[in-house]
């Protein structure tokens, strides 16, 4: 008999009502994900699986890739908060999803005119990281590894969206050729705490994940400094980097790099605590997902752990076993039966 195992990030879910349904669906389109299924709670199995006193509606979408890494639309009759809205990443219940993007600098553009037309729109312009770059770099005769990187939130909508230069992931950025942005699934999730450190155990010592980065100082690139608003002359602001993987693979060969990883960035300072306005019923990006081989296996690892509301195992609105929880970090969880 095989361990029970679990994947990387399935679904990344956004609360939305009825009336902002058709121009997220459109939204999402350019971005290259289309619905592929649909499903229903009634209010009483949404308050046993979620947490909410409402009937949810929801969509599943799919970029190119349909095995990880999915969107959900959450429709909810009554929501309980506007969510994250304009928040920019740099506070506690932050989530986000990142996705490669062949031309960055479109979406750059229509974020900078969308703003200078009133809509509500956040947005850090992109950002150039270097990737591995040689010590004794020579322009235009050597390889010139890097990234631009650039966040756009949105009232319903919190994304980083980047563009490689020079270096590829076959599978790591799937890019949908047919979507107006050239983008790809999602590469990977985040998330903002400003817990100890120990509290991330959670995920590879409960949930099985694979910690590939632990708690690494990081940030102090002009560049991640202003994507996450870091500033490095204030000694209270400090950026660890921990990041978490589906395990399997190996990831010391390029093309084992799979989308749907976790990046957990702890930082030290005064934050604003908005995970109240970051877990279903809430709008916006508010819940990811992750599939496991024995949900009742899982079940019970949860249960005993420091893991706070877990649920009991019921049907989710697309048939399947489900159970949620809150991490011991304050974050909101969904687990779905494989």
């Amino acid at each position: 008999m095989t361990n029970p195992s679990i994947s990387g990030l399935y679904e990344i879910a956004i609360g939305i009502t009825a009336a902002d349904e058709s121009n997220v669906i459109n939204y999402w389109d350019k971005f290259g994900f289309t619905v592929n299924l649909s499903g229903n709670l009634d209010r009483e199995a949404a308050k046993k699986l979620y947490g909410v006193d409402s009937n949810v509606r929801s969509l599943r979408l799919q970029n190119k890739v349909t095995d990880r890494s999915l969107l959900r639309l959450m429709i909810w009759d009554n929501p309980v908060n506007e969510g994250l809205g304009l928040s920019p990443l740099k506070v506690v219940g932050s989530r986000w999803g990142t996705s490669l993007c062949l031309d960055v600098f479109n979406v750059a553009n229509h974020a900078e005119d969308g703003q200078a037309l009133g809509l509500p729109i956040y947005y850090v312009p992109p950002q150039r990281n270097l990737i591995n770059r040689p010590e004794n770099f020579t322009p235009f005769y050597q390889a010139n590894p890097c990234v631009h990187e650039m966040v756009l939130i949105q009232p319903l909508t919190r994304q980083v969206i980047f563009q490689r230069h020079d270096y590829h992931r076959p599978n790591s950025g799937i890019v949908n050729p047919d979507s107006y942005f050239k983008a790809s699934e999602f590469v990977h999730a985040g998330l903002i705490v400003d817990c100890e450190s120990e509290r991330l155990d959670f995920y590879d010592q409960v949930l099985g994940l694979v910690r590939t980065l632990d708690n690494v100082e990081s940030g102090y690139s002009l560049a991640s400094r202003n994507i996450l608003e870091v500033k490095k002359e204030n000694p209270d602001e400090r950026m660890f980097n921990t990041y978490f993987t589906a395990p399997g693979y190996d990831l010391k060969e390029k093309n084992h790099v799979h989308s749907g990883n976790f990046e957990v960035l702890r930082l030290e300072g005064n934050l604003e605590n908005k995970q109240t306005y970051s877990r279903p019923g809430c709008l916006g990006t508010s819940l990811y997902t992750l599939k496991v081989t024995d949900i009742d296996s899982y079940h019970q690892k949860v249960s005993n752990s420091e893991a706070t509301e877990v649920t009991e195992i019921i049907v989710n609105e697309f048939a399947e076993k489900s159970f949620s929880f809150v991490a011991p970090d304050g974050y909101f969880w969904t687990l779905l039966q494989s």
